[in-house]
Protein backbone atom coordinates (compact mmCIF):
# COMPACT_ATOMS: atom_id res chain seq x y z
CA UNK A 1 0.00 0.00 0.00
CA UNK A 2 1.61 3.30 -1.05
CA UNK A 3 0.03 5.52 1.86
CA UNK A 4 1.31 8.92 0.92
CA UNK A 5 -0.21 8.42 -2.79
CA UNK A 6 -3.65 7.50 -1.16
CA UNK A 7 -3.46 10.41 1.24
CA UNK A 8 -2.36 12.80 -1.82
CA UNK A 9 -5.71 12.18 -3.16
CA UNK A 10 -9.45 12.93 -1.73
CA UNK A 11 -9.75 10.37 0.43
CA UNK A 12 -12.80 8.54 2.80
CA UNK A 13 -13.93 6.55 5.60
CA UNK A 14 -13.22 3.38 4.06
CA UNK A 15 -9.68 4.74 3.01
CA UNK A 16 -9.19 5.79 6.48
CA UNK A 17 -9.46 2.67 7.93
CA UNK A 18 -7.56 0.68 6.07
CA UNK A 19 -4.37 3.41 6.06
CA UNK A 20 -5.21 3.16 10.25
CA UNK A 21 -5.58 -0.61 10.18
CA UNK A 22 -2.18 -0.80 8.31
CA UNK A 23 -0.35 1.85 10.63
CA UNK A 24 -1.65 -0.03 13.42
CA UNK A 25 -0.26 -3.29 12.65
CA UNK A 26 3.06 -1.80 10.48
CA UNK A 27 5.46 0.46 12.24
CA UNK A 28 6.99 1.63 9.22
CA UNK A 29 3.54 2.38 8.12
CA UNK A 30 2.80 4.54 11.24
CA UNK A 31 6.63 6.57 10.49
CA UNK A 32 5.19 7.42 7.15
CA UNK A 33 2.26 8.43 8.12
CA UNK A 34 3.79 10.67 10.53
CA UNK A 35 6.14 11.75 7.99
CA UNK A 36 3.01 12.85 5.76
CA UNK A 37 1.58 14.75 9.09
CA UNK A 38 5.02 16.87 8.76
CA UNK A 39 4.21 17.20 4.48
CA UNK A 40 4.29 20.45 3.21
CA UNK A 41 1.30 19.47 1.05
CA UNK A 42 -1.90 20.78 2.43
CA UNK A 43 -3.78 17.24 1.38
CA UNK A 44 -1.26 15.07 2.45
CA UNK A 45 -0.87 16.50 5.57
CA UNK A 46 -4.57 16.87 6.12
CA UNK A 47 -5.58 13.62 5.76
CA UNK A 48 -2.88 12.13 7.59
CA UNK A 49 -4.19 13.87 10.20
CA UNK A 50 -7.53 12.66 10.29
CA UNK A 51 -6.33 8.92 10.07
CA UNK A 52 -4.76 9.53 12.94
CA UNK A 53 -7.77 10.81 14.51
CA UNK A 54 -9.53 7.30 13.43
CA UNK A 55 -6.79 5.30 15.58
CA UNK A 56 -8.95 3.46 18.06
CA UNK A 57 -8.16 4.07 21.98
CA UNK A 58 -5.79 0.91 22.07
CA UNK A 59 -3.43 2.41 19.72
CA UNK A 60 -3.51 6.08 20.39
CA UNK A 61 -0.07 5.66 22.43
CA UNK A 62 1.65 6.16 19.56
CA UNK A 63 0.27 9.85 19.32
CA UNK A 64 0.51 10.37 22.58
CA UNK A 65 4.06 9.81 22.43
CA UNK A 66 3.97 12.73 20.01
CA UNK A 67 1.90 15.21 21.68
CA UNK A 68 4.89 18.08 22.09
CA UNK A 69 5.27 18.05 18.25
CA UNK A 70 1.41 17.96 17.41
CA UNK A 71 1.28 21.23 19.79
CA UNK A 72 4.41 22.57 17.96
CA UNK A 73 2.41 22.21 14.77
CA UNK A 74 -1.06 23.62 16.14
CA UNK A 75 1.00 26.60 17.24
CA UNK A 76 2.39 27.32 14.05
CA UNK A 77 -0.49 26.01 11.88
CA UNK A 78 -2.69 28.98 9.65
CA UNK A 79 -4.86 25.88 8.14
CA UNK A 80 -8.28 25.83 10.16
CA UNK A 81 -9.00 22.39 9.24
CA UNK A 82 -5.07 21.28 10.27
CA UNK A 83 -5.99 23.41 13.74
CA UNK A 84 -9.41 21.69 14.07
CA UNK A 85 -7.49 18.28 13.71
CA UNK A 86 -4.85 18.68 15.62
CA UNK A 87 -6.96 20.33 18.50
CA UNK A 88 -9.27 16.88 18.16
CA UNK A 89 -6.31 14.67 18.77
CA UNK A 90 -4.44 17.08 21.52
CA UNK A 91 -8.21 16.70 23.47
CA UNK A 92 -8.75 13.09 23.19
CA UNK A 93 -5.44 13.02 25.47
CA UNK A 94 -5.26 13.31 29.37
CA UNK A 95 -3.22 15.82 30.72
CA UNK A 96 -1.75 15.40 34.50
CA UNK A 97 -0.44 18.41 36.47
CA UNK A 98 3.02 18.39 35.06
CA UNK A 99 1.83 18.25 30.99
CA UNK A 100 0.93 21.34 30.88
CA UNK A 101 2.17 23.18 28.37
CA UNK A 102 1.80 27.07 29.17
CA UNK A 103 2.04 27.82 25.07
CA UNK A 104 -0.57 25.55 24.60
CA UNK A 105 -2.82 27.12 27.32
CA UNK A 106 -2.08 30.75 25.71
CA UNK A 107 -2.64 29.49 22.31
CA UNK A 108 -6.31 28.23 23.28
CA UNK A 109 -7.15 31.17 25.70
CA UNK A 110 -6.42 33.27 23.32
CA UNK A 111 -8.64 31.50 20.64
CA UNK A 112 -12.25 31.25 22.54
CA UNK A 113 -13.05 34.88 22.24
CA UNK A 114 -11.60 35.52 18.67
CA UNK A 115 -14.03 35.72 16.32
CA UNK A 116 -11.74 35.37 13.36
CA UNK A 117 -11.30 31.89 14.29
CA UNK A 118 -14.37 28.99 13.14
CA UNK A 119 -16.44 28.11 15.59
CA UNK A 120 -15.30 24.37 15.55
CA UNK A 121 -11.65 25.77 16.91
CA UNK A 122 -13.20 27.95 19.58
CA UNK A 123 -15.37 24.86 21.02
CA UNK A 124 -11.81 22.47 20.79
CA UNK A 125 -10.04 25.27 22.42
CA UNK A 126 -12.58 25.48 25.45
CA UNK A 127 -12.62 21.79 25.94
CA UNK A 128 -8.69 21.58 25.85
CA UNK A 129 -8.52 24.66 27.64
CA UNK A 130 -10.35 22.79 30.86
CA UNK A 131 -8.27 19.57 30.57
CA UNK A 132 -5.32 21.77 31.06
CA UNK A 133 -6.63 24.25 33.82
CA UNK A 134 -8.13 22.02 35.63
CA UNK A 135 -5.88 21.01 38.64
CA UNK A 136 -5.29 24.42 39.11
CA UNK A 137 -8.11 26.79 40.64
CA UNK A 138 -6.22 30.34 39.31
CA UNK A 139 -6.29 28.86 35.49
CA UNK A 140 -9.54 27.84 36.20
CA UNK A 141 -10.68 30.68 37.14
CA UNK A 142 -9.08 32.71 34.19
CA UNK A 143 -10.68 30.23 31.95
CA UNK A 144 -13.71 31.31 33.49
CA UNK A 145 -13.32 34.59 32.51
CA UNK A 146 -12.65 33.51 28.90
CA UNK A 147 -16.09 31.81 28.91
CA UNK A 148 -17.99 35.26 30.47
CA UNK A 149 -16.20 37.28 27.95
CA UNK A 150 -18.11 34.93 25.14
CA UNK A 151 -21.50 35.94 26.17
CA UNK A 152 -21.06 39.05 24.75
CA UNK A 153 -20.72 37.37 21.17
CA UNK A 154 -22.65 35.48 18.70
CA UNK A 155 -22.09 31.69 19.39
CA UNK A 156 -23.03 29.12 17.07
CA UNK A 157 -25.19 26.28 18.77
CA UNK A 158 -22.15 23.89 19.49
CA UNK A 159 -20.12 26.84 20.74
CA UNK A 160 -22.82 27.23 23.73
CA UNK A 161 -22.88 23.72 23.88
CA UNK A 162 -18.75 23.91 24.21
CA UNK A 163 -19.19 26.54 26.96
CA UNK A 164 -22.18 25.18 28.92
CA UNK A 165 -20.62 21.57 29.21
CA UNK A 166 -17.45 23.30 30.30
CA UNK A 167 -18.88 25.61 32.77
CA UNK A 168 -20.58 22.62 34.57
CA UNK A 169 -17.96 20.29 34.78
CA UNK A 170 -15.85 23.86 36.50
CA UNK A 171 -18.84 23.39 38.95
CA UNK A 172 -18.43 19.97 39.50
CA UNK A 173 -14.34 20.48 40.16
CA UNK A 174 -15.35 22.72 43.05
Amino acid sequence: MDIVSILSQRINLPDIRRIATSCVENEENREILWQSVLSDDRTVSINALWVLTHFDSSHRNWIVARRNELTDILIEATDAAKKRMLLQLLRNMEYEPDDIRTDLLDFCLSKINSECEPYSIRAFCIYLAFKLCRHYPELVAELEGHLTMLTQQTMSPGLVCSRNKTIKAIERLR
